[in-house]
């Protein structure tokens, strides 16, 4: 192709292949028509509310837990109450696959500072179901506290009065009645379960459904309180009926996932 140097020529593109070049190079600035405008919308929805947390794995129904070394005295009224030191735990049966939603945290109003309390059963199962909850099975309850290792307490093997609100010693008096010992749920960042769930021991106790109960006997209390107690994720108070509501009582509710 032979080019004159001496005369001045207009490059030409045809309009037809401009407005092609332009297409091609906007083509992948513009959306896809067909994609959906929302990015996340294929994105599988999580298990679990996020107060909430999920847990899941293999439950041991019956455990053997020995302690080794009780915190207290014979003479003392809280002998063989406070475990210092468990032996790990064994599993005397087969395991049970959990997977459940459960409150990270107590139960606490709205626009208050500590957990709820003064809570029945019947009251706290209906907390539970104004949030589209349950109160726990007390399997669930247990898992979520032990974890597959089956701890005796949240956070290990070693009872730690510094990590979670337990042994208060001054509790009340006779015809006064108990001190108001809850805690704010930031108070004992340490007091965790092996699947993150938060004050499980401690702090106020918690209303649990027994896994097998029949009414008038459904209920079970979990995790004590703020007293020298037990403690423990396996204890369990089944003295009071479904209508017992005390002052060291709260709400933690599960989901199913």
């Amino acid at each position: 192709m032979a080019v004159s140097c001496g005369a001045k020529h207009d490059l030409q593109v045809p309009r037809a292949t401009l407005e092609t070049s332009e297409t091609s190079t906007t083509a992948g600035l513009i959306a896809d028509p067909t994609a959906s405008p929302d990015a996340d919308a294929a994105l599988p929805s999580p298990p679990c509310p996020t107060e909430m947390i999920l847990v899941e794995g293999d439950y041991c129904p019956t455990v053997r837990q020995t302690c080794k070394r009780w915190l207290d005295p014979d003479t003392s009224p809280y002998h063989e109450f406070r475990c210092a030191e468990y032996a790990p735990s064994e599993c005397l049966g087969s395991r049970v696959h959990q997977r459940f939603c459960i409150d990270r945290e107590e139960y606490v109003k709205p626009g208050d500072a500590l957990p709820l309390a003064q809570q029945s059963w019947t009251t706290a199962a209906t907390v539970c179901a104004e949030s589209e909850k349950r109160l726990c099975l007390e399997s669930e309850w247990q898992f979520a506290c032990e974890g597959e290792e089956m701890l005796p307490y949240p956070y290990g093997l070693s009872r730690d009065a510094t990590a979670c609100n337990i042994d208060q010693l001054h509790l009340g008096k006779p015809g006064v009645g108990l001190l108001d010992l809850r805690a704010p749920t930031s108070a004992y960042p340490r007091c965790l379960s092996p699947f993150g769930v938060h004050d499980l021991s401690g702090n106020v106790e918690e209303w649990a459904t027994r896994d097998h109960g029949v009414a008038p006997n459904r209920s079970t209390m979990k995790g004590a309180w703020w007293l020298p107690g037990r403690n423990t994720c396996r204890a369990a108070t089944l003295g009071h009926g479904e209508t017992y509501e005390g002052p060291q009582v709260g709400v933690r509710c599960c989901k199913s996932a």
